[in-house]
């Protein structure tokens, strides 16, 4: 790695597919692009969970390679769509098993920001913040900044 390469900052943003992580997405690159930073667009993934007779098991190891390529899908969808092409050499795509809180608080370690969406695909209309955003806003590693729509 350059000493230039070093010295950037690095910004980490949740990136779902929904409107919100886009959105998120967006204000990351923007912030990146005036503050010189690199952008860490991530994707978390993970098996869902099956309940059978015997109670909660794990989903057939068959279906990761679906489940990773939809996702990885999704997270490519979302930079094409969000990120200006003269900003896309900024932006580094990332996938990661586990669940999307775990994974943004691991990508955060040694960043300067980590950016996520008020909301995912997931959770209440009527909240103000979704669970995601809010467990990172209490235990992240660095500064967070949640981008409303």
């Amino acid at each position: 790695m350059s000493a230039d390469a070093r010295e950037r900052g690095r910004i980490v943003v949740g990136v779902d597919g929904s409107e919100s992580s886009k959105d998120a997405l967006r204000w990351a690159v923007r912030q990146a692009e005036l503050t010189d930073s690199t952008v860490d667009a991530v994707t978390a993934w993970e098996y869902p969970p099956l309940y059978g007779s015997i109670g909660w098991i794990d989903a057939p190891q068959e279906l990761a390679g679906d489940i990773k390529g939809a996702a990885s899908r999704a997270l490519n969808h979302a930079v094409k769509e969000a990120v200006p092409p003269d900003q896309t050499a900024r932006v580094h795509c990332g996938l990661a098993y586990g669940t999307p809180a775990a994974v943004l608080l691991d990508q955060a370690r040694g960043a300067d920001l980590l950016v996520v969406g008020s909301h995912g695909h997931g959770g209440f209309a009527g909240a103000l913040l979704g669970s995601v955003g809010q467990h990172c806003t209490q235990h992240a590693p660095c500064p967070v900044v949640v981008v409303r729509g």
